[in-house]
């Protein structure tokens, strides 16, 4: 659904925030975070005086208005071409994680046995986020485009959705497997890692954001260069180019994104470009 107004900031934040600049160019860089607690006061400060001077924002995908109708994109992708049951792409050990897992949660193994484990993981995302009340419009990307709209700034986009949930469907599926089966291993574990994750954004602390999400994807690097790494590169790319050209830019992706060794940061400074992180 289209976002709300911002709920009353009940609780300050202050996440990180980084610039490019040359003579006639300024490129905001602003890590986000999906889903959020309403009152999460972070959309002010400086992070409001950036956006409020911008041109424009670029997020990594413009999302409908109506979310149901991605539902046939993601059906397209999140299904073995082969026909596979899930557990049948499992080995014994995974087998028996997985449906106990389920079993415990009285969840039919049945209901998932069409899906890729990447896709069931989503699903599992979902309700861990939701139950320990985050909420996708309160999420940064919702806030901001709303108010980019409300605004009349152009809103321009890194990726479309179909390209995006192919970088999923991409990954290597042994490492889909691992990771949907360690996750359902221990769900409170993922809620209290979101939770830290949120926290660390939210007091501008982005190389402990970085480790935590590094934690999350230590068995799974291939997933981790095609999720992370490479995009990032094409991102860097993208923004290095549109230096060339006058104006301000407010760019909000994935906190992830930002942090750590193979960020966009890293990889705009390879091209020559010096980013500064923004004191407030």
């Amino acid at each position: 659904a289209p976002a709300a107004a911002p709920a009353p900031a009940t609780t300050d934040a202050d996440p990180a925030l980084w610039v490019v600049r040359d003579a006639d160019t300024t490129i905001y860089l602003f890590g986000t975070v999906h889903v959020l607690k309403p009152g999460l006061g972070w959309f002010d400060e400086a992070v409001k005086t950036a956006f409020d001077a911008s041109d424009e924002l670029k997020i990594e995908l413009i999302l409908p208005d109506d979310p149901t109708t991605l539902g046939p994109l993601f059906m397209q992708y999140a299904g073995d071409p082969a026909g596979r049951p899930l557990t049948s792409r499992m080995n014994a050990e995974q087998r028996t994680a997985y449906t106990g897992a389920l079993e415990r949660m009285g969840i039919p193994v049945a209901a998932l046995e069409q899906f890729d484990p990447w896709f069931v993981s989503f699903q599992f995302v979902a309700g861990i986020t939701a139950q320990a009340g985050y909420d996708a419009n309160s999420g940064a990307e919702k806030i901001l485009t709303a108010a980019a709209r409300a605004a009349n700034k152009p809103i321009t986009a890194f990726e479309t959705a179909e390209e995006q949930v192919g970088f999923f469907d991409a990954s290597p599926e042994s490492e889909q497997i691992a990771s949907l089966v360690q996750m359902l291993g221990d769900l409170p574990a993922g809620a209290a890692m979101i939770g830290s994750m949120v926290d660390t954004w939210a007091a501008g602390r982005p190389e402990e954001t970085s480790a935590i999400i590094n934690v999350a994807m230590a068995e799974t690097p291939e997933t981790r260069r095609i999720i992370l790494t490479d995009r990032n590169r094409r991102w860097a790319e993208t923004l290095s180019a549109r230096m060339a050209q006058p104006g301000t830019v407010f760019v909000a992706v994935g906190a992830g994104h930002l942090a750590g060794e193979g960020s966009v940061q890293q990889f705009l400074t390879e091209r020559g470009l010096t980013v500064t992180r923004v004191e407030y």
